[in-house]
């Protein structure tokens, strides 16, 4: 037991410097993301272009999107749709209630039910 004695103040001295070692590695930046893949392996990098002017991207058979100075739309393939721009907003689901927003008013339609017109004040 005389021995355990002894040894304590060296354990809490190799237990601080593992402490310590590790330290940097849980102030670290994250690793970064997987690189992009489609389902069948090949790489998504071709279905994007940005640049200074604005960006698109096209999915093949999947989400596309286009955003620029003067507004930005996007849509999944039988899912919502949207788009915005200065004069306001639209959007919708397929085969679903649709609407739009701007400075007249705003609108909507739910299929079987009907629509609906509100004129701004």
């Amino acid at each position: 037991m005389a021995k355990i004695a002894r040894l304590t103040p060296i354990l809490f001295a190799g237990a601080a410097a593992a402490a310590i070692a590790v330290a940097p590695a849980a102030y670290a930046d994250p690793p970064p993301p997987p690189p992009c893949v489609n389902a069948d392996g090949s790489p998504c990098s071709g279905i994007a272009n940005i640049n200074a002017g604005g960006a698109d991207i096209n999915v093949p058979f999947g989400p596309s999107g286009t955003a620029d100075r003067g507004g930005a739309s996007g849509s999944i393939p039988y899912g919502p749709f949207g788009s915005a721009d200065l004069g306001g907003a639209s959007g919708g689901f397929w085969n679903g209630p649709t609407g739009s927003a701007g400075r007249g008013g705003a609108s909507g339609c739910i299929p079987n039910v009907g629509c609906l017109s509100i004129p701004a004040p």
